[in-house]
């Protein structure tokens, strides 16, 4: 398992017309994005007793989230991921569903799973059967991606963070989601390392790494 450094920082939006301003002189702009940004619609697990939440709220070392994802309201193109924590260096692992299989996990339909041709999705089977994990709420946000190729960087900076409170069908477009924050996340993951230049185009004074959680703070209805 391969893992990537990994920064985050919770700036304001002079910070970000800054940082946008830099990056946009020395990086590209992610190629899958519509006019230098896209929507994510996240659907998170977690288990009756919190396990992820609580283990981010707590600041745990060693840490995992399982969520499916889709971008630009266009479910033609969904994954599974899994994502762990190792102290600052994070693993992300992916795995494609149909719309149909995102829909059946979502309506508690995990019969075919343990026939999936994916492993991630063969352990998420277990981990729902085992560690009590479910769907338990929708995260929406705005993102602008940047790249850099050497020392495989991406940059992005997130907002407008939105809750689907305690909704969890997370395909249907009117599914009500409300603001849950006006925070903007500055993040930086890189390989070996982190090119002088692309530390330069983010460094901000006074800007210290933060704990920001687009999940937990989705939590706080619950």
């Amino acid at each position: 398992m391969d893992f990537r450094h990994e920064i985050k920082h919770e700036i304001n939006y002079s910070d970000l017309l800054t940082i946008r301003h830099r990056l946009r002189a020395v990086a590209y702009s992610d190629p899958h994005a519509i006019r230098g940004r896209y929507f994510i619609r996240s659907l998170y697990f977690d288990n009756l007793a919190d396990k992820a939440l609580m283990e981010k709220v707590n600041g745990l070392p060693v840490r995992e989230k399982f969520r499916i994802r889709y971008y630009n309201g266009d479910p033609s193109v969904i994954h599974l991921e899994k994502k762990s924590k190792v102290d600052h260096l994070g693993n992300k692992q992916s795995a494609p569903l149909t719309a149909e299989q995102a829909q059946r996990i979502v309506d508690g339909d995990l019969k075919w799973m343990p026939d999936a041709d994916f492993p991630l999705i063969r352990e998420l089977y277990v981990k729902m059967q085992t560690q009590g994990i479910a769907p338990k709420t929708i995260v929406d946000y705005t993102r602008e991606p940047f790249i850099y190729p050497a020392g495989n960087v991406r940059v992005t900076l997130d907002y407008d963070v939105r809750s689907g409170m305690r909704c969890t069908d997370f395909l249907n477009p009117d599914c009500l989601t409300v603001p849950v924050s006006d925070a903007i996340i500055l993040e930086i993951k890189w390989d070996g390392f982190l090119p002088d230049i692309i530390r330069d185009a983010v460094s901000l004074a006074d800007r210290r790494e933060g704990a920001f959680s687009k999940y937990a703070a989705c939590r706080i209805y619950g």
